[in-house]
Protein backbone atom coordinates (compact mmCIF):
# COMPACT_ATOMS: atom_id res chain seq x y z
CA UNK A 1 0.00 0.00 0.00
CA UNK A 2 1.07 3.55 -0.53
CA UNK A 3 2.09 5.32 2.63
CA UNK A 4 0.95 8.87 3.38
CA UNK A 5 3.56 11.60 3.14
CA UNK A 6 3.19 15.21 4.23
CA UNK A 7 4.61 17.74 1.78
CA UNK A 8 6.33 21.02 2.72
CA UNK A 9 3.03 22.82 2.22
CA UNK A 10 1.36 20.50 4.72
CA UNK A 11 -0.66 18.52 2.16
CA UNK A 12 -0.92 14.78 2.64
CA UNK A 13 -0.07 12.72 -0.44
CA UNK A 14 0.63 9.06 -1.01
CA UNK A 15 4.13 7.86 -1.80
CA UNK A 16 4.44 4.76 -3.91
CA UNK A 17 6.93 2.08 -2.95
CA UNK A 18 8.28 -1.10 -4.49
CA UNK A 19 5.69 -3.01 -2.48
CA UNK A 20 2.97 -1.32 -4.54
CA UNK A 21 4.07 -3.27 -7.62
CA UNK A 22 2.25 -6.59 -8.09
CA UNK A 23 4.45 -9.67 -7.70
CA UNK A 24 4.05 -10.53 -11.41
CA UNK A 25 5.79 -7.23 -12.29
CA UNK A 26 8.20 -6.74 -9.39
CA UNK A 27 11.11 -8.81 -10.73
CA UNK A 28 10.64 -7.68 -14.34
CA UNK A 29 10.56 -4.02 -13.28
CA UNK A 30 13.71 -4.39 -11.18
CA UNK A 31 15.58 -6.10 -14.04
CA UNK A 32 14.44 -3.41 -16.50
CA UNK A 33 15.44 -0.57 -14.17
CA UNK A 34 18.89 -2.06 -13.54
CA UNK A 35 19.64 -2.51 -17.23
CA UNK A 36 18.22 0.93 -18.06
CA UNK A 37 20.76 2.56 -15.75
CA UNK A 38 23.65 0.44 -17.02
CA UNK A 39 22.79 1.06 -20.67
CA UNK A 40 22.32 4.78 -19.97
CA UNK A 41 25.70 5.12 -18.27
CA UNK A 42 27.45 3.16 -21.01
CA UNK A 43 25.86 5.34 -23.67
CA UNK A 44 27.12 8.49 -21.94
CA UNK A 45 30.61 6.97 -21.67
CA UNK A 46 30.46 5.92 -25.32
CA UNK A 47 29.44 9.36 -26.58
CA UNK A 48 32.03 11.05 -24.37
CA UNK A 49 34.80 8.73 -25.59
CA UNK A 50 33.74 9.29 -29.18
CA UNK A 51 33.80 13.07 -28.68
CA UNK A 52 37.26 12.80 -27.10
CA UNK A 53 38.53 10.69 -29.99
CA UNK A 54 39.39 7.67 -27.83
CA UNK A 55 38.86 4.99 -30.47
CA UNK A 56 39.92 2.05 -28.30
CA UNK A 57 37.45 3.02 -25.59
CA UNK A 58 34.76 3.56 -28.24
CA UNK A 59 35.27 0.04 -29.58
CA UNK A 60 35.18 -1.63 -26.17
CA UNK A 61 32.34 0.42 -24.69
CA UNK A 62 30.44 0.39 -27.98
CA UNK A 63 30.50 -3.39 -28.15
CA UNK A 64 29.51 -3.72 -24.49
CA UNK A 65 26.71 -1.18 -24.87
CA UNK A 66 25.44 -2.97 -27.97
CA UNK A 67 25.29 -6.36 -26.27
CA UNK A 68 23.65 -4.98 -23.14
CA UNK A 69 21.21 -2.95 -25.23
CA UNK A 70 19.94 -6.21 -26.71
CA UNK A 71 19.40 -7.56 -23.19
CA UNK A 72 17.73 -4.24 -22.27
CA UNK A 73 15.32 -4.68 -25.18
CA UNK A 74 14.47 -8.23 -24.13
CA UNK A 75 13.82 -7.10 -20.56
CA UNK A 76 11.74 -4.14 -21.77
CA UNK A 77 9.62 -6.44 -23.94
CA UNK A 78 9.20 -8.86 -21.03
CA UNK A 79 8.03 -6.04 -18.76
CA UNK A 80 5.75 -4.63 -21.45
CA UNK A 81 4.14 -8.04 -21.97
CA UNK A 82 3.56 -8.53 -18.25
CA UNK A 83 2.19 -4.98 -17.77
CA UNK A 84 0.17 -5.09 -21.02
CA UNK A 85 1.60 -1.84 -22.39
CA UNK A 86 0.77 -0.23 -25.70
CA UNK A 87 3.15 -0.39 -28.63
CA UNK A 88 3.71 3.36 -28.26
CA UNK A 89 5.17 2.94 -24.77
CA UNK A 90 7.39 0.10 -25.94
CA UNK A 91 8.65 2.28 -28.81
CA UNK A 92 9.61 4.95 -26.26
CA UNK A 93 11.70 2.39 -24.39
CA UNK A 94 13.48 1.38 -27.59
CA UNK A 95 14.26 5.00 -28.51
CA UNK A 96 15.48 5.78 -24.98
CA UNK A 97 18.43 3.42 -25.47
CA UNK A 98 19.70 5.53 -28.38
CA UNK A 99 19.58 9.00 -26.84
CA UNK A 100 22.09 9.82 -24.09
CA UNK A 101 20.49 10.70 -20.73
CA UNK A 102 16.95 9.97 -22.02
CA UNK A 103 17.15 6.48 -20.54
CA UNK A 104 17.17 7.88 -17.01
CA UNK A 105 14.08 10.03 -17.56
CA UNK A 106 12.15 7.28 -19.32
CA UNK A 107 13.06 4.77 -16.60
CA UNK A 108 11.63 7.04 -13.88
CA UNK A 109 8.51 7.75 -15.93
CA UNK A 110 7.97 4.06 -16.70
CA UNK A 111 8.48 3.08 -13.06
CA UNK A 112 5.97 5.64 -11.79
CA UNK A 113 3.42 4.84 -14.48
CA UNK A 114 3.74 1.10 -13.89
CA UNK A 115 3.15 1.54 -10.15
CA UNK A 116 0.23 3.93 -10.70
CA UNK A 117 -1.52 1.69 -13.22
CA UNK A 118 -1.43 -1.44 -11.08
Amino acid sequence: MAEPVTTAAGHATERTTAHDVPPRLRGALLRYRTLAYIVGVLLIVLVSAWAAGASTVVHIVGFTHGMLYIVYLLLAFDLSRRARWSLRRVALLVIAGFVPVLTFFVERWITHRTIEEQ
